[in-house]
């Protein structure tokens, strides 16, 4: 039987963080760097944040892998350019911003490589401007073989049925509009699988196609309801995780879990032995991702 979930995550200590110019444009929950700040500080939070969150995984007894990034990537903390599966395969894919494609490093690579193969390379995509970052652009059903994935500059219609295709995964394909009026970059923003539950904002999908996603994320699925005020405090960001002992966990930051109400609370509560939270406030600020974006998932 497949599973939704690991005990396994893989994260990356950054070698340097601070906002990244190249992705600013795309990422409606980024902010510019701090002119009173300097990047080094903003590092010294970001490492705090880092560290603590590894901790509350790992004390839970959920297996944490860690590496180091690399001077040349201000997004390295975010390791959304691959995905394993439970085959002991995995795929790389394709980055918009140039500084991001650096992030697949060699060191990285081979490490992946110990234990899995590398059955789909979609770099080459990124001379065609065709992008799709992995599991941030499409939210994966692995039980039920389903990809949910909106449309944005990082990912490409194109690319995101083609993949599916080869891979042989039913795509629900749709469109988003953020809090700023354009389509919201990624999907992992705003929606996550676990088990037995789905959480989403509907809100920010097109009227047009909230009646097809419903449906489908219903069929297999409780659906858990974040509303649209929620998702600037990313509370769509959030990844379900096992320990060794298939007890299941919500990984989210403190801000995220903050906006639930009791009622959202009581209701996860259904699902999860517990919510695990930590904060993240200075790599939401300026790097614009949260919990879910900062982890890989290792099968």
């Amino acid at each position: 039987m497949k599973n939704q979930s690991t005990n396994h995550l893989f994260m990356i200590e950054p070698e340097v963080f601070f906002s990244n110019e190249q992705t600013l444009e795309s990422n409606h929950y980024q902010h510019e760097n701090d002119k009173t700040m300097h990047v080094d500080d903003i590092k010294k939070k970001a490492l705090i944040e880092f560290h603590a969150l590894k901790k509350q995984i790992e004390q839970n007894g959920i297996s944490v892998t860690s590496m180091k990034g690399i001077s040349e990537c201000p997004d390295h903390i975010f390791p959304n350019w691959f995905i394993t599966f439970e085959d002991k395969t995995f795929h790389l894919f394709s980055m918009k911003a140039k500084n991001r494609r650096l992030e697949k490093t060699k060191n990285m690579v081979d490490f992946l490589l110990q234990d899995y193969d590398l059955s789909c390379d979609l770099t080459e995509f990124e001379s065609k401007d065709q992008f799709l970052e992995a599991t941030s652009s499409m939210v994966i059903d692995r039980v039920n073989k389903i990809v949910y994935a909106s449309t944005s500059p990082r990912t490409n219609a194109d690319l995101t049925t083609k993949w599916c295709q080869d891979n042989h995964f039913e795509l629900v394909l749709f469109e988003t509009i953020s809090h700023k009026g354009d389509s919201i970059y990624h999907t992992d923003v705003f929606m996550y699988v676990g088990q037995k539950v789905i959480g989403i904002c509907f809100d920010v999908i097109l009227p047009k196609y909230r009646d097809i996603v419903r449906s489908k994320v219903s069929k297999h699925h409780d659906v858990f309801e974040i509303s649209e005020e929620q998702i600037l405090d990313f509370c769509g960001n959030s990844l379900e995780a096992r320990n060794n002992e298939n007890e299941l966990f919500l990984i989210m930051s403190s801000r995220a879990f903050e906006a639930l109400n009791n009622v959202q609370k009581d209701q996860l509560s259904k699902y999860y032995k517990k919510i695990i939270h930590s904060d993240l406030t200075t790599i939401e600020r300026y790097g614009g991702g949260s919990a879910r974006c900062m982890l890989n998932e290792l099968f």
